[in-house]
């Protein structure tokens, strides 16, 4: 066992599957000297080389355009766009040539990809550095979209979507780089498509997602000091998304809260809400609550970035209105 960042994890498990595959490469802005403005991929480039590892210009379109060419031949490339606000720049490739290239070649081409990149807020970025954008990489068709919230399941999630002959959209939540947690050693590959219950209450069920798993957690340990008793469940992976624990664990508690970063307009939450309301409507015993973050741009201020971006706080004083009215 040893103690690693969210960032040293993202290493780990890159360089778990560059050891295991030649085909996997590297490709992106500062990725390989600096070790990427994150430090998410310190000691890649002495360990395989230029070839392997290779630094980019700045900019995003041909960053994309590349490991796209590199994933039809053969290659299975891991591209990182630095800030996951930037995929605005480079939107056309994903979702119309990366997203669609499988389907539209009747599957004579494959696209074993992943773009990872830095998502979210919390570190005073501003509105252009800190968005949430798993809602706009979980509308497209053809994309596989993962977000973590911990340095083991960081590992395990990149070796799956390093080995999955799809794209995937691999975020990584800045406000969780510095976070640590124990990590078993040796080989650690998950699945996608599975989330992780990382706690059970029979009150109700908060869902939520990266950055947002631990501030759920600890509201629900606060939660249950004041009587009310929470399932937490961590999605981890939007698509494929695991409807069934979800459903399971809804039905069980009677209630249903989302936790979650995005702009509330479309947000992920607002689909696993239709499917439960369709799916479990009748084992609901109250209206399923969203926790968002309002539908305007991210301030940089750090007092008006904390009451936009769900807080523990919040999330408490919600649960606890819901469950009382």
């Amino acid at each position: 066992m040893a103690q690693l960042t969210f960032r040293e994890a993202i290493a780990r498990g890159i360089a778990q599957e560059m050891r295991r595959d030649e085909s996997v490469v590297l490709l992106g802005e500062d990725v390989g000297a600096a070790g990427g403005v994150f430090k998410g991929t310190v000691g890649l480039l002495e360990e395989f080389g230029g070839v392997r590892v290779r630094d980019t210009p700045i900019s995003e379109q041909a960053i994309l355009g590349a490991a796209m060419g590199a994933a039809m031949t053969g290659l299975r490339p891991i591209a990182e766009i630095m800030f996951a606000d930037f995929f605005a720049v480079c939107w056309d490739i994903v979702v119309n040539e990366i997203a669609k290239s499988r389907y539209m070649t009747n599957g004579q081409l494959t696209f074993p990809l992943v773009i990872r990149s830095g998502n979210g807020g919390g570190l005073r970025f501003g509105a252009q550095h800190s968005q949430s954008v798993e809602n706009w990489a979980m509308m497209v068709p053809g994309l596989k979209v993962v977000v973590p919230s911990n340095a083991l399941d960081v590992i395990g999630l990149m070796a799956a979507s390093i080995r999955d002959d799809d794209p995937v959209i691999f975020l990584e939540e800045k406000a969780l780089y510095s976070s640590k947690m124990e990590v078993p050693d040796g080989e650690i590959v998950d699945e996608l498509g599975l989330a992780k219950v990382l706690r059970r209450g029979g009150d109700a069920t908060l869902i939520a997602l990266g950055n947002m798993v631990p501030k759920a957690l600890v509201a629900a340990k606060n939660l249950g000091d004041a009587g009310i008793d929470c399932t937490v469940i961590d999605v981890r992976s939007l698509v494929p998304l695991d409807t069934a624990t979800v459903l399971r664990e809804v039905i069980a508690t009677g209630r249903m809260f989302t936790v979650e970063e995005n702009p509330r307009l479309c947000g992920w939450g607002a689909e696993l809400s239709s499917i439960v309301s369709e799916e479990a409507f009748y084992d609901l015993d109250g209206a399923i609550v969203r926790i968002t973050t309002p539908h305007i741009p991210l301030p940089a201020a750090d007092a008006l970035e904390d009451l936009a971006i769900p807080s523990v706080e919040r999330i408490v004083s919600t649960v606890t209105k819901s469950m009382n009215t």
